[in-house]
């Protein structure tokens, strides 16, 4: 069965957020947005408002004198113009980049924002006409289209209990001196604009955590997501198995240089291959200082050797410590008599070669079978 015929049910991973961000897929509530334009521009202007009329009277005084400059030189007048458009940029301008400047940090504080090339990507599958017309009844255009209906009807009621409620008024306006009129229709606009704003507030609010949810609901996964997710992070188990083996080859190949500083090597006699150390004063339990296999094992050998390092043939000690104990770690706490009665034979044999003593037998260490890589457990009678 396929992934998209399967219940989505599990929510999405920490990696599959991260992927969607990458691709641009964030939740944005374009009502918070609008909001945000509407009430960081209606602020702007009335705190403008001052300054812009003051242009706004300068440069209509300067447009509609005409002397003798302007009709004997045609450029005078394109002067003007240009003039009053840079004093309409002096304002205008400012007023455009604080707009922009609050509406990114709007976006920013509530996450509705990524930094990403794959929205803009041509890509020809958003012009194929079947998955537009599927995207058309999808749960969260069907979302988007009842929000903008009920937020049609909401502007609109609002828009005309505004408008009824003023009509009268409105054809007073006529009838009063320009200053007056002009600065009651302001008052008017301030109030309409406000009402407008709290009806946006409020939707937005609704809004937001609305997109939140879709935006969750859209990122769900099933379980077969869910484990090639984890199979595709953790990566391919023989191949994970594949770098470990390397890395213990290499860290054995490294420990050959720890060799002349054991106490003793012990072998299998040829295929493995530890060295030993142990010091009382700051070791606990003795420690694998290097070890390896067959030709690993042989030169682990020859090296000792040389540094006079004693070696000694004890197959299955030498499995077992291979098998469970790790290069630069204690002796596992089950080798611990084994090991210290090889490295006992050791002290004597050197004690002897000084003349101090008499020369000890060769130890046969006491090893758990079960600890031996090599070792079978019988079949049970009758199986």
């Amino acid at each position: 069965m396929s992934d998209s015929a399967q219940d989505k049910t599990l929510p999405a991973t920490p990696q599959r957020l991260k992927k969607a961000r990458d691709d641009g897929q964030v939740a944005r509530s374009k009502d918070l947005l609008n909001l945000a334009v509407l009430g960081a521009g209606s602020a702007l202007l009335m705190l403008a408002l001052p300054l812009a009329f003051g242009l706004l009277r300068d440069g209509l005084r300067g447009q509609l004198r005409f002397d003798r400059a302007a009709v004997v030189t045609p450029e005078v007048g394109l002067q003007r113009a240009m003039d009053a458009f840079g004093q309409g940029l002096v304002l205008y301008l400012p007023l455009g980049v604080v707009l922009l400047v609050f509406v990114l940090a709007v976006a920013f504080a509530s996450g509705s924002w990524t930094l990403s090339t794959k929205p803009i990507t041509p890509d020809l599958s958003r012009i194929n006409p079947l998955s537009g017309f599927g995207r058309l009844f999808s749960k969260q255009q069907l979302v988007e289209t009842a929000k903008l209906s009920v937020i049609t009807l909401i502007v609109g009621a609002v828009g005309w209990q505004f408008l009824s409620s003023h009509l009268g008024d409105f054809s007073s306006l006529v009838m009063q001196p320009l200053e007056s009129g002009i600065g009651q229709l302001g008052r008017w606009m301030m109030a309409g604009v406000a009402g407008l704003m709290v009806t946006v507030a409020v939707v937005a609010a609704i809004d937001f955590p609305v997109q939140k949810f879709l935006h969750k609901q859209q990122l769900r996964m099933s379980h077969d997501e869910v484990k090639r997710e984890h199979k595709e992070s953790e990566g391919d188990p023989h191949l994970k198995g594949k770098r470990r083996a390397r890395a213990r080859e290499i860290a054995q190949r490294m420990s050959i240089k720890a060799v002349p500083k054991a106490d003793l090597v012990v072998m299998n006699p040829t295929h493995y291959a530890v060295a030993l150390r142990y010091d009382e004063a700051t070791m606990a339990a003795p420690r694998v200082v290097a070890k390896g296999s067959d030709m690993l094992a042989l030169k682990i050998r020859d090296v000792a050797k040389d540094a006079k390092v004693p070696v000694l043939q004890s197959p299955m000690l030498a499995r077992a410590l291979y098998a469970h104990a790790e290069i630069d770690q204690e002796i596992p706490s089950a080798l611990y008599t084994a090991v210290a009665q090889v490295l006992a034979y050791v002290y004597q044999l050197k004690a002897a070669l000084r003349g101090e003593g008499v020369m000890p037998a060769e130890p046969v260490p006491q090893v758990p079978q079960e600890l031996d890589p090599h070792y079978r457990k019988p079949a049970a009678a009758g199986t």
